[in-house]
């Protein structure tokens, strides 16, 4: 095929390794994931298969064709909010001063409220209405945004910055 379409899920596996054998068996396909996935490390993992993209599911239709048509020509491309948090994160590498001012948005900050208040990521998921999966996700991203490796480290971070707030059982769509 020109253009293989793969999730990150498979029934009979991950996507990461489905597109590393579609690579050995066709390397001149070209692969583009769509998921619902909001991962950095799945996005990396994907790169380093060999993927030509990565695009989230919410995507229109529209998009989803001229990024098929791109991919088919030699291009490549990824969903725009991944990229802004690839740069954000580049950024922070590269100057870990720029990376401490990367704000976090209101639906990070409910999250780690929640976990300030000492609940697990099962407890967050059920009072936000959320998967486990979407607040670790979140967490990941927060850990991320705020240059740490552990929930004490985050949660001292939103003391600082963010006990003011109260947590909001509410949420939006993500």
């Amino acid at each position: 095929p020109d253009v293989v379409l793969l999730d990150l899920r498979l029934p009979d596996g991950h996507g990461v390794e489905g597109c590393r054998e579609i690579k050995m068996v066709s390397p001149n396909s070209r692969v583009l994931f769509l998921t619902s996935y909001v991962d950095d490390e799945a996005v990396f993992a994907t790169i380093m298969a060999g993927a030509q993209g990565y695009l989230l599911k919410e995507v229109s239709g529209d998009l989803l064709i001229q990024a098929v048509v791109k991919v088919a020509g030699g291009g490549s491309c990824l969903d725009a909010t991944l990229a802004e948090r690839a740069m954000a994160r580049i950024k922070s590498i590269a100057d870990p001063a720029a990376g401490a001012a990367s704000p976090l948005s209101e639906q990070e900050q409910r999250v780690l409220a929640f976990v300030a208040k000492g609940q697990t990521n099962k407890e967050v998921a059920v009072a936000m209405g959320l998967s486990d999966k979407t607040v670790k996700n979140y967490l990941n991203a927060i850990f991320h945004k705020l240059n740490v490796t552990r929930r004490s480290e985050a949660v001292a971070h939103y003391l600082r910055k963010y006990s003011n707030q109260e947590p909001s059982s509410s949420h939006r769509a993500v």
